[in-house]
């Protein structure tokens, strides 16, 4: 493990046209329960319903990652509404993936009744535009799913995501794909 000095990074805030992305606040717990407890959004992304445990040491690691890397998830929310739509940003999750992933990971994760509404391009797209202009020590940004998750394999192809290989990852047939910042 890599030895990393400890510093803060404020969360930035993005925009997009119908989306506000912002950092996580402990308010978020119950949205958070919610969208990580659906057996439709865990389907692909986990295999099973998170715990409100779970869900909670998850929030805490969005933190440590901004704290620590500069960089992480923000919260997805409807500029008309306010309302939770989901999460998406960067991480590094030091996967048991072989071979290892070498650059930060864009991911999102939106509450089913948001789907096929086009937001999880809309953050991915802004979350990207973001990192261009931020010194990650990256020229590339990796993305894995689940071979048989159709709907974030179009995101990923709207980003310009291409696949580089597939390897078995907690079970399941995984795609790895990466795009040039």
């Amino acid at each position: 493990m890599r030895s990393l000095p400890i510093s803060f990074h404020k969360v930035p805030e993005l925009a997009t046209p119908r989306l506000r992305l912002r950092g996580h606040r402990v308010e978020d717990f119950a949205a958070m329960c919610a969208l990580w407890g659906d057996p439709e959004v865990a389907r692909y992304t986990l295999g099973r319903p998170q715990t409100s445990e779970e869900v909670w040491s998850r929030l805490l690691r969005y933190a440590g990652h901004w704290s620590l890397l500069g960089f992480g998830y923000w919260v997805v929310e409807e500029k008309a509404t306010g309302d939770f739509v989901g999460e998406a940003g960067l991480c590094d999750l030091q996967r048991a993936i072989d071979p290892p992933i070498d650059a930060p990971e864009i991911g999102w994760s939106l509450l089913p009744a948001h789907h096929g509404k086009g937001y999880a391009t809309e953050a991915a797209r802004a979350i990207l535009q973001w990192a261009e202009g931020e010194p990650l020590h990256a020229t590339d940004i990796a993305c894995i799913m689940v071979h048989e998750n159709a709907a974030s394999q179009r995101v990923a192809a709207k980003l310009g995501f291409a696949r580089t290989h597939t390897v078995i990852y907690r079970g399941e047939l995984t795609d790895v794909l990466y795009a040039s910042l």
